[in-house]
């Protein structure tokens, strides 16, 4: 038998009803976003497979907005507005967690790369290797 290569971390909004958890690696790939969305929110991308993924509590006090493609399924907390996690358009078969609603983000090799959402059209198809199961 052998040990899994994740680690369930949790996470949740600024008032706590609604909390999460992603099963990370040890070291993982992240995104900060340039696009108008995640600049004005400071959205950090840890996309994660539909598997590696759960809402623990709260799901009853999700919010959705939608915009432009209206494919992004942008969810927040309808108490304090935050926004833990959404289904991307990138990657719809997965989740993207906000880095900074982890609980914490110790011992995590968290590698946080430029991404050029301003120009997504051209940019977006380069990420949806993140929502699949490694081989």
């Amino acid at each position: 038998m052998t040990d899994s290569p994740f680690t369930w971390r949790a996470g949740g909004c600024h008032c706590g009803g609604v909390r999460f958890e992603a099963a990370l690696p040890a070291r993982v790939e992240a995104q900060s976003c340039n696009c108008s969305m995640c600049a004005k929110a400071g959205f950090v991308h840890i996309i994660v497979p539909e598997s590696r993924f759960r809402i623990t509590r709260g799901i009853d006090r999700l919010a959705e907005y939608t915009f432009n493609t209206r494919v992004a399924k942008h969810l927040f907390c309808s108490e304090c507005g935050i926004k833990s996690f959404y289904r991307p358009r990138s990657n719809p078969d997965g989740w993207s967690v906000n880095a900074r609603c982890l609980d914490t983000t110790d011992g995590l090799d968290l590698v946080i790369e430029a991404f050029d959402g301003q120009n997504w059209e051209a940019n977006g198809a380069s990420l949806a290797h993140l929502s699949k199961e490694p081989a």
